[in-house]
């Protein structure tokens, strides 16, 4: 497993990203993806009656909406110990299957990264 510090500035910047969506919106996971242009796109999980959605899910979702064509990577914060199958298809969907996804805890300290594939 990679540790936080052996992470680059842009990956540490997307843990960032989506730990302060979790804290700021109260919502249990907070997401961030770049695209291939740099772009980032930042997201808490959605749980409406009629819809919901993970934080990393709603994340792919605002970048595609956004027009990108690809992701470079793409962090969630959460409790859970594992990115969902779901979360690494929606990654893979746009990124492709070697896309990195992070998954740091609410402290912000890594957990896993591993591939959308």
């Amino acid at each position: 497993m990679t540790q936080s510090s052996d992470l680059g500035p842009e990956d540490r910047k997307i843990i960032t990203l989506a730990r302060s969506a979790r804290a700021r919106n109260g919502v249990p996971e907070g997401a961030a993806v770049r695209d291939e242009t740099g772009r980032t796109y930042v997201a808490g999980t959605v749980a409406l009656d009629s819809l919901k959605l993970s934080a990393l899910r709603t994340a792919v979702a605002m970048a595609v909406a956004s027009g990108a064509t690809s992701l470079e990577a793409a962090a969630v914060v959460s409790d859970a110990d594992a990115a969902s199958d779901e979360d690494r298809a929606a990654v893979r969907d746009l990124g492709g299957a070697a896309t990195l996804v992070l998954l740091a805890g609410p402290d912000g300290e890594l957990k896993a990264a591993v591939t959308a594939g």
